[in-house]
C-alpha cells in the first residue's frame, strides 16, 4: 500500500515478484513505477526513507529499479541519495547488486567505483549458487563505464 503525497489518496499495488528458476528479472507494478517516474525529483525524499530503513530484498530491490527509471527518465540529482545508496554496497544480493551497480553506472558517484570493484572481486572468489542470473555483467558493465573515456566530460 501506498499513500500518494501529492493528494493522499491510498494506492494498492502488485508486490514485486523476484527472479526465479523459470524468470531471470524480477517483475514490478509498473502502474507504480510510473507514479514515482512521474514525480521526479519530489519523490526522491520518500525513494530515499525506503532505501534507508528497508530491510525487505524486495521492496529495495523495486525501490532501486524505480530509482534507476527515474533516472533515465531524466530525474536530477539523484547522484546525491550515494550516501543512502552506499547502505548496499556490501550486499551479496544479486538483485540489489544489479540494479544498484546500474544506478552507479548512471550516476558516475566516484565514491562508488571502489565498492563496485569490491562487489565484482566478493562475487568472483565467492559466486552466489542461488542467484538465476550473474550480476557480474552489469557490475563489470559500470567498472567500464567508469574507466572508459567515453564517460569523460
Amino acid at each position: 500500500m501506498y499513500i500518494n503525497p501529492v493528494n493522499n489518496v491510498q494506492i494498492t499495488y502488485m508486490p514485486p515478484q523476484m527472479p526465479n528458476a523459470y524468470r531471470n528479472y524480477t517483475v514490478v507494478d509498473q502502474n507504480k513505477v510510473d507514479v514515482f517516474v512521474k514525480q521526479g525529483e519530489n519523490a526522491l525524499p520518500y525513494i530515499s526513507d525506503v532505501l534507508q530503513h528497508s530491510n525487505n530484498e524486495a521492496q529495495i530491490t523495486e525501490t532501486l529499479y524505480i530509482l534507476d527509471r527515474m533516472i533515465d527518465n531524466g530525474t536530477k540529482n539523484v547522484d546525491k541519495m550515494y550516501p543512502v545508496l552506499s547502505r548496499f554496497n556490501n550486499t551479496k544480493s544479486p538483485n540489489i547488486q544489479t540494479f544498484l551497480a546500474g544506478i552507479y553506472r548512471k550516476t558516475q558517484v566516484p565514491d562508488a567505483f571502489g565498492p563496485l570493484v569490491k562487489m565484482l572481486i566478493q562475487n568472483s572468489l565467492n559466486p552466489n549458487p542461488q542467484a538465476f542470473f550473474d550480476p557480474n555483467e552489469e557490475i563489470g558493465g559500470a567498472i567500464l563505464s567508469y574507466i572508459s573515456p567515453r564517460f569523460k566530460n
